[in-house]
């Protein structure tokens, strides 16, 4: 079965729960540490095996494209300057086997909209969506590997799933489930942001999908919402009518960095983890308690 190399990052959205921040740098760029969030999802995604980075963007998105574009003179001063750490780290921003695809996604139409976008350049083949707003860390094996994994043994569209408290079902997509003679969890249905007394589980989707080029159909028959909007959920709960899709129970800790709180917390854990930073960063955090 051939590799899944195409991944999708839809990045058109506003931000507004960052405002003023995001008023004219997008949400995507802001960063954890020393890398924005959009760098953490494309390492995700080119770590488990995406070579074609493909970027749905509306305006005022630019600065995405700069970052992962070659800066010329950035490299040229550092080097005159004899700063080559720095330089080293620039010049790995995307390796050199990955290439990066931008389209424009005319109208705020929806995260299915947005997919939709992707199909002249995504074509027939299987590929990842992520949502650079979750931000998952493991160390040892990214989300978008263990999902390219589960899709090499089956063959099916994967979705990226963790148990939440139930009173918070109203937030998330929500899957009904039903395990497999291979341990897999069948999705048998899916609902968008159910009442907790409604909701079939607690196991939540998150910001990772791998799916079959059959979702652009699925896409593309979907009747619009409200706002105009094509909901992406709508359109995987036609396509497993149809297809066998799975939900993964992903390994590593994710982090709403949609929510100030949530970006607040990766901040802060990513800052305490960071080689050069997190002795010194624990020492003034244990001087704050005092």
């Amino acid at each position: 079965m051939a590799k899944v190399r195409k991944a999708v990052f839809p990045v058109a959205g506003l931000g507004t729960r960052f405002l003023p921040a995001t008023k004219a740098s997008p949400k995507e760029m802001l960063p954890v540490v020393d890398k924005p969030l959009i760098q953490y999802a494309a390492e995700e995604a080119y770590a488990g095996g995406a070579d074609q980075l493909v970027f749905i963007t509306g305006r005022h998105k630019r600065s995405i494209e700069d970052h992962f574009d070659k800066a010329y003179e950035l490299e040229a001063e550092l080097a005159s300057a004899g700063k080559h750490k720095l330089l080293a780290v620039i010049r790995t921003v995307l390796p050199p086997h990955v290439n990066c695809i931008y389209l424009r996604q005319p109208e705020a139409l929806g995260l299915g909209h947005a997919v939709l976008c992707a199909k002249p350049v995504v074509g027939d083949e299987p590929f990842f969506i992520l949502l650079a707003d979750d931000l998952i860390r493991n160390d040892d094996k990214g989300v978008v590997e263990q999902m390219a994994e589960v899709y090499e043994r089956t063959g099916a569209s994967v979705l990226s799933v963790q148990e939440v408290p139930r009173n918070e079902t109203n937030k998330y997509g929500i899957v009904e489930t039903e395990r497999q003679p291979d341990g897999t969890l069948r999705v048998t249905s899916m609902v968008e942001k159910p009442a907790p007394e409604d909701a079939p589980s607690n196991l939540a989707v998150v910001g990772r999908y791998l799916l079959t080029p059959t979702i652009f159909e699925k896409l593309e028959q979907t009747t619009p919402g409200a706002g105009g909007e094509i909901q992406l959920t709508d359109a995987i709960a036609a396509l497993l009518k149809e297809e066998t899709v799975i939900a993964h129970l992903f390994e590593g800790k994710r982090y709403d960095c949609g929510s100030k709180e949530g970006y607040l917390e990766a901040t802060v854990e990513y800052a305490l983890a960071h080689p050069e930073l997190g002795d010194s960063f624990r020492a003034y955090l244990k001087r704050l308690e005092l």
